[in-house]
């Protein structure tokens, strides 16, 4: 028998993106719901959870830099927020990054990456192969230069999601967990979901934040219908035995051959291996070769890593738009917000990102630094390509 709730905001998609969103609406006065099957799960659980602001720019995203960084600037108050909110640790640590050429190929791209870096006023120390070595002693002895970047940090992304779980619960959303099935639309307007368990949610605000899933919600208007698509992506996780010294003491991350590839070591002893970036739909298979290329790549940049326990093999999917940059806040059709297509940067776009939503849900208007991300800057050619 269907029932009907009614919010003030209703968020679809409880992962990182959703949760954040949710709790800083609560925390401006908004009766908040999140309908999502299992609040705290998707991409987050599979992520590494580097906060790679500066290390991974790429050619074209000068714009997306600016955002990237304002949540980078934020992540240490946000996190000493959501730990003083819940008591749980979130395994932030500023331990720095250091990225790899393990050949002459590699050591002239990031030799530009580098001049990027500069040109962009990002702070960044070009290192020779011996001084990376001195660095990290684990590191192959054909390493032939580096960057050291101590502002880029990291974050354990499942902390992150339970925490943030936890806030929500402490400040009073409602999680529902069922699946949102239908978007509603009355008089023009989003006014909720209906769930797959038979439930009827209505809100004055609708925020669709489902990750790769938000371009697959039945009853939104296809001309708001998000442009996101699936990227799949393995990871693998090692234990570093206990006894053993730590195996690294930042994250390192390389190109070989023209794959990128990083390791992120845990204080716990885990060490994190990612990431392959596959356009293959909704699959979310592990597959034995991308296992191997992983081992294989992590091998040749720490040949010591092939020693360790082998711990978990996971796959998992990125929300990934048309220009690899998020879509957020009001869309053409009243009462309807996004928050998807964070793509490579779901982590550490988590802090401004919920700034950013709370703000619009407030004011009906993005902040400065968000604009640049407005779901209403694709047209529908753009759409159609995507979802095709």
């Amino acid at each position: 028998m269907s029932r009907t709730r009614t919010s003030d905001v209703l968020v679809v998609g409880g992962g990182i993106i959703g949760l954040v969103t949710a709790w800083r609406a609560a925390q401006r006065g908004f009766a908040t719901t999140v309908v999502d099957p299992e609040p705290g799960g998707g991409a987050a659980r599979v992520a590494a959870g580097m906060l790679a602001a500066v290390t991974e720019l790429h050619h074209g995203e000068q714009t997306l830099l600016g955002l990237n960084l304002a949540s980078a600037r934020r992540y240490p108050d946000f996190a000493a927020e959501l730990t003083e909110a819940t008591g749980r640790d979130l395994g932030y640590r500023r331990c720095g990054t250091l990225a790899v050429a393990l050949d002459a190929d590699d050591r002239a791209h990031l030799r530009e990456l580098h001049a990027l870096q500069v040109r962009s006023g990002l702070e960044s120390e070009w290192l020779s192969g011996r001084e990376c070595r001195r660095l990290e002693p684990m590191l192959a002895p054909g390493v032939r230069g580096g960057l050291r970047v101590d502002g880029d940090h990291q974050i354990d992304p499942r902390r992150l999601a339970d925490a943030l779980v936890v806030a929500c619960e402490r400040a009073g959303v409602v999680l529902h967990r069922a699946w949102a099935k239908r978007l509603s639309v009355t008089g023009g307007r989003a006014a909720g979901v209906v769930t797959d368990d038979g439930t009827a949610l209505t809100a004055g605000q609708v925020v669709l934040a489902a990750g790769s899933l938000s371009g697959r919600l039945a009853g939104v208007p296809e001309d708001v219908l998000p442009p996101v698509r699936p990227v799949k992506g393995q990871v693998l996780r090692l234990t570093v035995p206990a006894g053993y010294a730590p195996f690294l003491s930042r994250t390192v991350r390389a190109v070989v051959r023209g794959s990128q590839v990083y390791l992120v070591p845990r204080e716990n002893g885990e060490l994190v291996v990612g990431a392959t970036s596959e356009e293959l739909g909704w699959d979310t298979s592990v597959t034995a070769g991308g296992v191997y290329e992983l081992l294989r790549d992590a091998h040749e940049l720490v040949p010591g890593i092939t020693e360790l326990p082998l711990t978990e093999t996971r796959a998992g999917l990125r929300p990934g738009s048309p220009d690899n940059a998020p879509l957020l806040g009001p869309t053409a059709l009243e009462g309807l917000l996004l928050a998807t297509g964070h793509y490579r940067n779901g982590v550490l776009l988590t802090p401004v990102t919920g700034d950013a939503l709370a703000h619009a849900l407030a004011t009906g208007e993005l902040p400065d630094e968000a604009r640049p991300f407005t779901p209403r800057r694709f047209g529908a050619a753009a759409r159609t390509e995507q979802l095709v």
